[in-house]
């Protein structure tokens, strides 16, 4: 998410919290009788990123939420649970005990939703194109260990790997494997602008004013073959330029369901019933909060830096009063709630300690107090992100150690910025693309990660992530990941900050809220519907 880029806002947010309601007795949503989703989500064309809803760019929640209702792809992930199941394929395994050759037999009559036919050629070109236009900021590195395609018929594909990967169906539940109409996009560049063409259970009708995404109408597709029966004809996603207008919306019974950006405040109230008729349901969420690190740049080129920054942070003040406990503290890049996390920052560094940070600094030479820009960016992970790094600035600058200035940055500038080592240390926020401890190490370790961060470990690289691929059963892969999330607590290119709760607050005539996110908190439009008397 990017989860995503990227993420999760509050992630990819990838993460943030994430709420759906249903309108006031008095609001029908809709004139039209779709039920209506509202974000504070922004889906921008710009110069450096013209194409947000090619898959072969698009890396953020917002957009993986649209194109994971449009398109198909061969596998996906069930209604609950972690295991992929098959979606345009009718089956898929692996033909090897090494995990390197992987195939598909796709459903009879599959069809595009423009009434093309979509064939096992189709697959292959979807796959190429992303490894053959590798756009920068896209989510090619997903698909990087495809060897080769072959499409045996129209209706079978082999794909072979470079090297095992028993994750490798994970991936192919994600947009980044999405099947394109060969007829429709080009195989060497983006297809810009906001129009896209799918097989998936909805086709979408999008909405713009200037280079923004205002509105995306979702109508069933009648031209799909698949599992997934849709409870509604009609969804409709409405971005809002702020959640208090959202908020006055979700009252007035304008929109039946809010999905990402209330800030805690917001949370609050729904918590204490203050919206009529709302109920607010919480977990704990799969999005996390960090500081990236340019160990390249002469800031932060000195390990010693890093770890003093790493002994200063107090998580436990971001999530107490900025994110009023809609948030839990974390220490490492896998998040509490998946397998083979390991505290391994507080194992490391225990509780804000400054002694520590100016002992780490004495020993390597490093003179006090060292200047340094936090960068983040202002319109993608929530509205309180402005708030946390005033809160970041403060606790690094109190100790005397560091003089911190932060710089606030709009999405459409930062996202392509990051490619350019523009930021010696900045904010991201990632939701998994797929629900393995892989997908919090991998895109930000391998040579080829999303962020083009130049840290380098050959032995996370070289030996350990490859190792991991190779567990089928992932429990055995546990010792690995630890190792490499002690390396990271030592060298510290990353700074796991928090992981956010989810939330869901709906009506009682909505029904499947509590389906409506899969297990990589990926929007299923699908299973939102209106009870009997709605």
């Amino acid at each position: 998410m990017k989860r995503k880029s990227l993420a999760l806002p509050a992630a990819a947010g990838l993460l943030t919290s994430v709420l759906t309601a249903c309108g006031g007795s008095g609001g029908s949503g809709s004139d039209d009788g779709a039920i209506v989703l509202g974000s504070t989500d922004r889906i921008e064309a710009s110069k450096a990123a013209p194409a947000p809803l090619d898959p072969a760019q698009a890396y953020d929640f917002a957009s993986w939420s649209v194109l994971h209702n449009s398109f198909q792809t061969l596998m996906r992930l069930p209604r609950s649970g972690t295991e992929p199941i098959p979606d345009a394929a009718q089956k898929c395994g692996f033909q090897d005990r090494r995990s390197e050759q992987y195939r598909c037999t796709l459903r009879s009559g599959l069809t595009f939703s423009n009434g093309h036919e979509l064939t096992s050629e189709d697959v292959k070109f979807s796959l190429d194109r992303m490894l053959r236009i590798k756009d920068r900021n896209g989510p090619v590195s997903l698909l990087s260990n495809v060897d080769k395609v072959e499409t045996p018929t129209s209706r079978e594909v082999v794909i072979h790997l470079r090297a095992p990967d028993a994750t490798f169906p994970s991936k192919l539940t994600t947009p980044a494997a999405a099947i394109l109409d060969s007829e429709v996009y080009r195989g060497n560049a983006l297809r810009k602008g906001f129009d896209l063409v799918g097989s998936g259970p909805y086709q979408a009708k999008t909405e713009v004013r200037g280079d923004r995404l205002v509105k995306v109408l979702f109508t069933r597709n009648p031209h799909y073959r698949g599992d997934v029966k849709p409870d509604s004809d009609k969804v409709e996603l409405r971005f809002f330029e702020s959640a208090s207008a959202m908020e006055k919306a979700l009252a007035k019974g304008d929109i039946d369901v809010v999905h990402r950006g209330f800030a805690p405040g917001q949370i609050d109230k729904l918590n204490k019933g203050e919206v009529k008729g709302v109920r607010l349901f919480e977990s704990s969420g799969q999005g996390i909060r960090y500081l990236v690190f340019d160990t390249e740049d002469p800031s932060v080129r000195a390990k010693a830096v890093r770890q003093a920054i790493a002994h200063l942070v107090d998580r436990q003040a971001l999530v107490r009063d900025v994110y009023k406990r809609t948030a839990e503290p974390l220490y490492s890049m896998i998040p509490n709630n998946v397998i083979s996390h390991t505290n391994s920052f507080h194992n490391e560094y225990g509780d804000p300690d400054p002694d520590a940070a100016r002992g780490a600094l004495r020993d390597a030479g490093i003179s006090t107090p060292v200047k340094l820009t936090l960068t983040y960016t202002t319109d993608h992970y929530g509205p309180e992100t402005a708030r946390e790094f005033k809160e970041l600035q403060r606790q690094l600058n109190r100790s005397g150690l560091f003089k911190v200035r932060i710089k606030g940055v709009r999405w459409t500038e930062f996202r392509p910025n990051l490619a350019k080592h523009a930021y010696a240390a900045y904010g991201m926020g990632w939701l998994p693309d797929f629900p393995d401890p892989d997908n919090y190490i991998a895109p930000f370790l391998t040579k080829d990660n999303f962020l083009g961060s130049p840290y380098r470990d050959s032995t996370v690289q070289d030996e350990l992530i490859p190792r991991t691929r190779q567990e089928s059963q992932r429990t055995r892969a546990a010792g690995d990941f630890q190792t490499i999330q002690n390396t990271i607590a030592d060298d510290v290119p990353y700074l796991p900050l928090w992981q956010g709760n989810t939330y869901v607050a709906a009506r009682e005539n909505i029904t499947g809220a509590e389906y409506a996110f899969d297990s990589s908190t990926m929007l299923q439009l699908w299973e939102l519907g209106r009870g009997a008397g709605s």
